[in-house]
């Protein structure tokens, strides 16, 4: 995920800061070992700004990591595959490659040869992908080519790991949350703050939606639940986990001069944008931020 454009850097702001159930392969009562794969970019990857900078600042306290802690409670004998990609994977380069490299070529590649090899000893997969589909900072620009590279491409990811992964192991997708909020905060100094916020959340969750292909109305997270459920596949409701259209109540945000809405105080603990140089802003989840994302998930693994 990319970081907000230099408008968020440069204003005036002083900030402190659940689907089918889990059913393993294999028999029941065994001691083998088995493995849960995540996938997706760099929130798969658990990065945040703290994390280390030669290792493209990935941390072991991202959303898959936390999940596969809560997992182990379940099964002891749980191995985790970590494969999600920084540096801006999109839901195209999932499939070709070329942003991080992998032995046997793209993280769908990668994906695919471990599952083949594996796949009675897979308890669960994890994906998320698709923000960095949408490369524009501000406005929705390109929100419509966004949408038709998720479109085009999100299904062959799917049906792909469905195959490979047989028809037994759940995978888990992911709706997407909203650093876009944090524009709220550059108002007075940015007039179109407020509003900039406001679109995002309309693009982002609804309810009427932005214009899409064909200058159709769309809502980025039912779009993209609609492909997760077109394929049986339950979604982690990473949205609501991060309250992204609770604009009530107003609540205190420290540093900040007046209350703000829930979901702009929840974007600034559960993510970087707000933090001030040279940790932020950065689109890039908490620790707290990936713990509430692992709890969406577990939500649809072990509800």
């Amino acid at each position: 995920m990319r970081r907000l454009v230099a408008i968020l850097a440069a204003s005036v702001i002083t900030l402190g800061l659940t689907g089918p159930a889990l059913a393993a392969p294999g028999k029941s009562g065994d001691h083998a070992v088995m493995y849960y794969l995540s996938l997706g970019d760099s929130l798969a990857a658990g990065q945040q700004p703290i994390g280390d900078p030669d290792n493209g600042h990935r941390t072991n306290l991202g959303y898959a990591d936390q999940l596969y802690t809560m997992a182990l409670a379940k099964y002891p004998t749980l191995q985790h595959v970590k494969l999600g990609c920084t540096g801006g994977e999109t839901a195209a380069t999932f499939i070709d490659g070329g942003i991080c490299d992998y032995p046997h070529g793209s993280q769908l590649d990668e994906a695919v040869s471990f599952l083949h090899a594996h796949r009675k000893f897979v308890a669960f997969v994890t994906i998320d992908i698709g923000w960095n589909d949408f490369p524009c900072q501000d406005g929705v620009s390109c929100i419509p080519e966004g949408l038709a590279s998720i479109w085009s491409n999100l299904p062959v990811i799917l049906d792909t790991l469905r195959e490979a992964a047989g028809p037994d192991v759940p995978i888990v997708g992911a709706t997407l949350y909203d650093p876009f909020l944090a524009y709220w905060l550059t108002y007075p100094q940015n007039p179109d703050g407020r509003s900039l916020a406001m679109l995002s959340v309309q693009a982002i969750a609804g309810p009427d939606g932005v214009p899409g292909p064909g200058g159709m109305k769309v809502i980025i997270n039912d779009f993209v639940a609609g492909i997760y459920a077109s394929r049986g596949i339950p979604v982690a409701d990473i949205e609501g986990a991060f309250s992204t259209e609770a604009w009530e109540p107003l609540v205190p945000l420290p540093g900040y001069y007046e209350l703000v809405p829930l979901n702009v105080a929840t974007i600034c603990a559960y993510t970087w944008v707000c933090a001030q140089p040279p940790l932020g802003p950065d689109n890039h989840a908490t620790t707290a931020g990936y713990r509430a994302m692992a709890l969406a998930f577990a939500d649809k693994l072990f509800p």
